[in-house]
């Protein structure tokens, strides 16, 4: 699995796309959609999004209506990913795990370093403690893609978590 990040709009919003036997899915389309299929090497077979703050959708309609799709469809060919539902920073965040590569799209429900803001609509406190529970169960060595910053591993988030 090849995973390019790019990151883009004002809020430097981290857009992935995955490629896998020249097929890719894009993970939350923020803003720029030209730039991003630039990017775009191979055919487009889904789009997924961790939570619907404009700055993760920016470009979803434009990149929807180019390569007919729709988003958060989880039967994507070839691509074989678990769906975690992670509220806290929104109601509607969902974590995407890829089991066989090790790695998880977090959203903002997860950051190297720091989780997710809670005080925007939506956002709670008590759901967050819940998803942050339930994602540290998961492997420790799995590597994190969030949607700003760079990424890390649940293991060093499990440490820093420690505070909260």
């Amino acid at each position: 699995m090849n995973i390019k990040r790019v990151v883009v709009g004002s809020l430097e919003e981290n857009c992935y796309i995955v490629e896998k036997n020249n097929k890719c899915i894009i993970i939350d389309p923020g803003d720029e959609a030209d730039k991003i299929i630039s990017y775009i090497t191979c055919e487009v077979v889904g789009i997924l999004i961790t939570h619907y703050h404009f700055d993760h959708i920016g470009a979803l309609n434009e990149l929807k209506e180019k390569y007919n799709l729709q988003e958060n469809k989880y039967n994507i060919d070839g691509f074989n990913f678990e769906v975690i539902e992670t509220p806290g920073h929104t109601s509607d965040s969902k974590t995407y795990y890829f089991k066989d590569d090790n790695i998880m799209f977090v959203g903002d429900f997860l950051f190297k370093d720091g989780i997710g803001r809670m005080d925007l609509p939506t956002g709670s406190v008590n759901d967050m403690k819940k998803s942050l529970d339930n994602i540290f169960t998961y492997p420790s060595n799995t590597i994190i893609y969030p949607g700003h910053g760079d990424k890390s591993t649940l293991g060093q988030e499990l440490i820093n978590r420690l505070s909260f």
